[in-house]
């Protein structure tokens, strides 16, 4: 069964925390600080394998997490880095952000993506010492790991899509110029998922990738019989082999422009792919009126027309040979640009530096990054308070209080932490 999309979260590994520690040693008085600092925490890395064609293993298993960095340690020794998660996704795959839908990256062709990056490790405090805080007895915390929520979506990788109604002979056409063996019967929807298939054009290794398609019916592209999920993977085609049953009553060319209105209500970019009309079935007495009728109008309308018989394997070859020729003359298959870039998802609001004022009159302190800060600072430690207080002025928390009319004595409370104020 073909898997071809999934929803997923991953997690990035968080960072280590920075060791507070000093040198103890015999003989060796006041070693000063020599706390080490945190490892880093891993990526979350997608890398493009060859050799998968499904999604399959993303079906179960929905959450990935990548390991944290070690902590710091004594003796100025750095945690450990932990390794890199490698999510292996087949050639193809778009990966998008769920929540808004937009494409994050295209793993269209052999690479990697880092979609988490892990945490930063934090400094020991063997950073901080100076001429004049000599034992700082507060660390940096590691940086916090990188959560998402994504969506995985395969869009195959075919030069040639073969689009038609159903049970006109799209299966038979891909199993005669490939060696893919597809489901072949005589009735209709006996293709429940595409098929691809490496089609030989010459003795030296020409050829190009065909995709045969489930049959469309009308309303496909809007969704009808599940048609946007099998229309979206001829999306990379740059040639469209459009199949029509030339055996069949109705109007051959009436039936062709239904599904061209399909393609157009899917994506009007696919509607202007190049197209091959292939009539099959040209064989059976009853096929003649239909080919005379359909190749009459796709040479008004200056497109390609090969009629075969694909049971016989009759104009098999001339079809394959054509098709290369054009190949050759179009662009690479294209590559999807992404749409929002892992920094912009990361950017969050900053709260801004606010005091406002409690029912109980202590005046409340918000600021960016403030809350992690406090985990770092020993309030019995008259240095870190030292540090925290040079912190607060620093990023204008004290011009701030005074503004709001703190005078000495007041209580100001940041968070979990509550003191006097001190102008």
């Amino acid at each position: 069964m073909l898997i071809d999309k999934a929803d997923i979260t991953i997690r990035s590994g968080a960072g280590g925390n920075g060791c507070v520690s000093f040198h103890r040693e015999k003989y060796i008085s006041h070693g000063g600080p020599d706390g080490g600092d945190g490892g880093r925490g891993g990526d979350v890395v997608f890398k493009v394998n060859p050799g998968e064609n499904t999604l399959l293993k993303y079906r179960y298993h929905r959450k990935f997490i990548a390991q944290s960095g070690e902590n710091g340690k004594n003796s100025n020794c750095r945690g450990k880095s932990a390794p890199d998660l490698v999510l292996d996704v087949p050639p193809g795959t778009i990966i998008r952000d769920k929540e808004s839908g937009k494409i994050l990256y295209d793993m269209s062709a052999n690479g990697t993506y880092i979609a988490a990056k892990g945490g930063r490790g934090g400094f020991g405090n063997s950073h901080f010492a100076s001429s004049t805080r000599q034992a700082p007895r507060f660390a940096k915390l590691g940086g916090e790991a990188i959560e998402r929520e994504l969506t995985l979506e395969l869009k195959m990788l075919a030069d040639v899509g073969l689009v038609g109604f159903p049970n006109a002979g799209k299966s038979t056409i891909l199993s005669k110029v490939s060696a893919a063996r597809p489901k072949i019967a005589d009735y209709p929807f006996t293709t429940l998922e595409p098929m691809l298939g490496v089609v030989r054009a010459g003795n030296d290794g020409e050829g190009f990738v065909a995709a045969d398609l489930p049959g469309l019916i009308e309303g496909a592209g809007s969704g009808v019989g599940l048609g946007t999920r099998f229309l979206k993977h001829i999306d990379r085609c740059r040639v469209l082999w459009h199949v029509i049953d030339l055996s069949e009553d109705s109007d051959p060319v009436a039936r062709k422009e239904k599904i061209d209105r399909e393609l157009q209500v899917y994506d009007p970019f696919l509607a202007r792919r190049v197209q091959i009309v292939v009539g099959n079935k040209c064989d059976l007495a009853e096929s003649k009126a239909n080919r005379e009728k359909l190749e009459a109008f796709c040479k008004e309308a200056g497109l390609r027309f090969f009629a075969l018989s694909a049971l016989r394997n009759e104009g098999i070859r001339a079809l394959i040979h054509a098709t290369y020729e054009v190949l050759q003359t179009l662009p690479p298959q294209p590559v999807f640009e992404p749409q929002i870039t892992t920094d912009e998802l990361d950017e969050k609001p900053q709260e801004a530096l606010a005091v406002t004022r409690a029912d109980d009159g202590a005046f409340v302190v918000t600021a960016p990054n403030l809350e992690r800060f406090l985990y770092t600072i020993d309030p019995y430690d008259r240095e870190s308070m030292m540090y925290f207080q040079r912190t607060l002025k620093r990023i204008g928390v004290i011009d701030a209080l005074r503004a709001a009319g703190a005078t000495e004595g007041d209580t100001v409370r940041i968070y979990e932490v509550e003191f006097e104020y001190l102008p």
